[in-house]
C-alpha cells in the first residue's frame, strides 16, 4: 500500500462500510475541533491545531483505532475497560457502534491541551 497523502486517498483502501464509519468519525471530530486541520501523519488521518497533533484515527480490518496519546488513555482507563487499549491507542471493534459520547470526552480533553 502506497502511503496516502490525503484523507480521501487513505479511505480508498477500505471496504465501503469501513469508509462510512471513518467518514462519520472524521465529521464528528471536525465538528468538535472546528479550528483544526486534517492531514495525514504517520500514515493515518490526523487532526492538528497550532501545528501539533491533537488526535489520530485509522481503519483496520477489524477495528477503528483512535490515538489520543497515553495521558488520555490513562485518564479514561475506566471508561475504556471494555475496549482493547495500549499506551496511546484504543481499538473500537467494527462490529459495534462507535461510542461517540466517549470519543467526544476524549477529543475535548485533548483540545484543552491547545
Amino acid at each position: 500500500m502506497k502511503t496516502p497523502k490525503t484523507y480521501e486517498e487513505y479511505c480508498l483502501d477500505f471496504p465501503e462500510e469501513t469508509q462510512e464509519i471513518l467518514e462519520n468519525l472524521k465529521n464528528f471530530i471536525q465538528n468538535l475541533l472546528p479550528k483544526s486541520e486534517l492531514c495525514i501523519n504517520y500514515g493515518i488521518p490526523t487532526y492538528k491545531m497550532k501545528g501539533k497533533n491533537v488526535i489520530h484515527f485509522g481503519g483496520f480490518r477489524n477495528h477503528i483505532g483512535l490515538y489520543p496519546g497515553s495521558e488520555a488513555i490513562e485518564i479514561f482507563a475506566e471508561k475504556l475497560k471494555k475496549y482493547k487499549t495500549s499506551k496511546g491507542t484504543v481499538q473500537f471493534p467494527l462490529t459495534e457502534e462507535l461510542p461517540f459520547d466517549l470519543i467526544q470526552e476524549i477529543v475535548e480533553f485533548r483540545k484543552e491541551k491547545f
